[in-house]
Order: C-alpha cells, then sequence, then structure tokens
C-alpha cells in the first residue's frame, strides 16, 4: 500500500515555517487532523513524546507519538521524524511513521510530508482505508497545508481560512444540488448529467490564493530524494 505524501511550496522564512509546525499549540490551529497536542516528556530514549486528540461529534480520538528532529543543515534544510501509535478501539490510524521535511529554494520552502499508518478497525477499518480513509487523511493534509501556506504568505490566521474553506466547499455543493434539482424535473438522465457538469465545473474553477485548495499541493514526490524517510527515523523505536 503506497504511503501518504503532501508537499506545498511557502513563499517564507524556513526558520518561521519550522516554528509554525513543530509548535505544538501553534500546530493544531492549522492541522485539521489535531484538535489538541500536549507535550508528555520524553521517552525511554530522551526523545520528545507527545499526547495528541482529534475531538469529532460524539467521540474524541486519541494517540502518542514521538519525535525527533534537525532544524537545520549545512544547506539550510530540516528535517524531523515521528512515530505514533493509537491505542483508541475507534481510530481508523494505529501505528504510523512519518516525516516533516523543509527544504530552502530561491523561490520560498518546500515544505512536505511522508507517512504511512496500520489502518484500525479491525476488517471492515482495513477494508475501508484504500477507498475512504486514507484518501480523507491525505486531503486533510493538504488542505491544512494550505492554510499554513495562507497563514504565511497572506497574514491570515488558520482559523479564518478554514471557515473559508468549508464556506466555499458549502457553496460549490449547494449549487450542485440547485442543478441536479432543476435538471431533475425534466428526467433521471438529466439530474444525473446536471450533477456530473456542476461537479467538474465546481473543481474548474477558480478559486482565489487566500482560499484553501488541496489541489494545489502536490501528492507524489516530484524526485526519489523527496520520497525517502529522514536517517532521523531510524532511531525512534516502534512505540509499545
Amino acid at each position: 500500500m503506497r504511503g501518504l505524501y503532501v508537499e506545498t511550496l511557502i513563499r517564507a522564512d524556513v526558520a518561521r515555517v519550522w516554528e509554525l509546525s513543530q509548535e505544538p499549540t501553534q500546530h493544531v490551529r492549522w492541522d485539521l487532523r489535531f484538535t489538541s497536542i500536549e507535550p508528555m516528556g520524553t521517552d525511554v530514549d530522551g526523545h520528545p513524546a507527545f499526547r495528541y486528540s482529534l475531538r469529532l461529534p460524539g467521540r474524541t480520538l486519541t494517540g502518542r507519538g514521538v519525535s525527533v528532529g534537525e532544524q537545520r543543515r549545512p544547506d539550510g534544510t530540516g528535517t524531523s521524524a515521528l512515530r505514533f501509535t493509537s491505542d483508541d478501539a475507534w481510530s481508523p490510524l494505529q501505528d504510523g511513521s512519518g516525516y516533516w521535511k523543509y527544504v530552502p529554494t530561491a523561490d520560498g520552502v518546500r515544505f512536505l510530508t511522508g507517512y504511512d499508518y496500520q489502518p484500525g478497525g479491525g476488517p471492515l477499518g482495513a477494508l475501508i482505508d484504500p477507498v475512504l480513509t486514507r484518501p480523507l487523511v491525505g486531503w486533510l493534509t493538504a488542505r491544512s497545508f494550505e492554510a499554513l501556506r495562507i497563514w504565511l504568505e497572506h497574514d491570515v490566521p488558520p482559523e479564518t481560512t478554514h471557515r473559508r474553506g468549508h464556506a466555499e466547499l458549502a457553496l460549490r455543493a449547494t449549487a450542485g444540488m440547485v442543478v441536479v434539482v432543476a435538471a431533475r424535473r425534466r428526467g433521471p438522465l438529466l439530474a444525473v448529467l446536471g450533477g456530473l457538469t456542476s461537479v467538474i465545473a465546481a473543481s474548474l474553477l477558480p478559486v482565489p490564493d487566500a482560499v484553501p485548495r488541496a489541489r494545489r499541493c502536490l501528492r507524489r514526490p516530484p524526485d526519489a530524494g523527496s520520497g525517502r524517510p529522514p536517517d532521523t527515523l531510524r532511531a525512534l523505536r516502534r512505540i509499545e
């Protein structure tokens, strides 16, 4: 199974990108995959440990992890690796590992992540992971990267960006429903064609740069080096 990969280019200083992605209280502001990230001291090897949660309607999913980071190399590149796990039977993401990478360029910072995990939820969770869970988690990651980019490039708080994104999705969905309802009066075939047309049109309409759109992010490594986990990941043992 192919792991997840997301990359964006942020026109900002690498130190600032590092700060807003590594500091827990700032991280949770833009990352839709988390509601909270709490430092928990260190593990037996001295690596920083943390606990995370995602609040959903009627349930809060929890997990824990350890990380190790190398902020700067001679070329300015920064890396951060982590392992994570969840004892929550409802969590769709169980044991996993991943990394962040920060690559300064003449145009800005290539901010990218690669990670993979074992799906939770037993046989049913394994069945729906490739068709639902994994695409959704990848989409959430990309939308989150967009919120961080907009924060740094346009000075728009991620909370505002997320509201704009949700409103934009709702508007497109409403417009699509209107087309379907109108076409349905002329027959089921036209309703289906109208729905497909509205979906295609919505995906092609331009979106302002300050409104998040997951498709702006790369979803596959542009080169072999981008998709290779950093050496620091080897320093992290599996979480028991």
